[in-house]
């Protein structure tokens, strides 16, 4: 039988000798044979205090083909028991190195929703939520569910976006994310179901190559409850993904998307590496690969990055 070759990455706050040998047992159950494994970024002693960047363990194994989706949902559940991150992927020769990196916005490279914060400076949070809730139970979909929200902030004042620009906080580790990102020659696009006003500005705080997100229709100053089309929904990002990739001419194996949401499924289905980031657990388990533990800088080692080349 032709022999498998996988790369396992194992990061988290810290690894402790239990898990470690947990994953161990985990890859002998699957008949897999450790070659090389290297620290990507170092274990501390325990007496020393966590890195912000935590821990990093990357194994390449070997072993007779396995069915690459259970080994995924076995390490999910062990990552899970043990508040530590898993990734399984196909080793091959890459013959290609990653080149595109494509993010959600709202929970992922900040920690709000910016529909939300603006309903509540309007007063109307909790008739936005309302419709949101009704999104979820399947009675709306996206786009509809959209017009409805932004139809509710007709009438706020744009001075109220520029302070909530401001002040959005940003997401753990995505700094250093970015830093080393453009340091090292990715293509970085922000692609978003939220809005340009503040994806734009993001892409002037971190250094975005390119934005593609809704962008609000604005009258003397005040929101019109309107954006223009098209709206960008779980097609559209997944468009933007595939379209960036061709434009630039590369394979969408050579492509990455980030993001926590289900309007973020079919991008992350359409990119060689789509990553689940602090993601609800349907999310999770869908996406082939998740962070849960670590801030967004853990990308770097899912990229196959170790700290000895990275910038703080």
């Amino acid at each position: 039988m032709t022999q498998q070759r996988l790369i396992l990455t194992l990061m988290g706050p810290r690894l402790s000798e239990r898990v470690l040998n947990e994953v161990d047992g985990l890859l002998q159950r699957h008949g897999l044979r450790t070659q090389i494994h290297r620290d990507l970024a170092s274990p501390v002693p325990a007496d020393e205090a966590l890195p912000a960047q935590g821990v990093c363990r990357e194994y390449v194994v070997e072993g007779e083909r396995v069915d690459l989706e259970v080994l995924r949902r076995e390490s999910l559940t062990l990552a899970a028991a043990h508040e530590v991150d898993i990734a399984v992927r196909e080793a091959g020769h890459d013959p290609w190195r990653y080149r595109l990196v494509c993010f959600d916005m709202d929970s992922t490279l900040i920690k709000a929703e910016v529909i939300d914060e603006l309903a509540r400076r309007h007063g109307v949070y909790d008739q936005v939520s309302a419709v949101t809730e009704r999104a979820m139970r399947g009675e709306l979909d996206f786009q509809q569910s959209f017009r409805e929200r932004m139809a509710k902030l007709r009438g706020l004042d744009e001075s109220v976006l520029i302070e909530i620009a401001d002040t959005l906080p940003l997401m753990e580790g995505g700094e250093r994310l970015m830093r080393n990102l453009k340091r090292l020659g990715y293509r970085t696009a922000i692609v978003s179901g939220g809005f340009t006003y503040f994806a734009r500005y993001l892409q002037s705080r971190l250094g975005f190559d390119e934005v593609h997100a809704n962008e609000l229709v604005l009258d003397s100053g005040q929101v019109t409850g309107s954006v223009r089309e098209p709206i960008v929904d779980a097609d559209r990002k997944a468009y933007w993904l595939r379209t960036i990739a061709e434009r630039e001419g590369w394979a969408l194996e050579q492509t990455v998307a980030v993001g926590d949401g289900a309007n973020d499924l079919k991008m992350l289905a359409s990119a060689g590496l789509g990553v689940a980031f602090h993601a609800k657990p349907l999310v999770r388990e869908q996406a082939s690969y998740s962070i849960a533990t670590l801030g967004l800088d853990a990308l770097l080692y899912l990229l196959g990055h170790a700290d000895d080349e990275l910038t703080p």
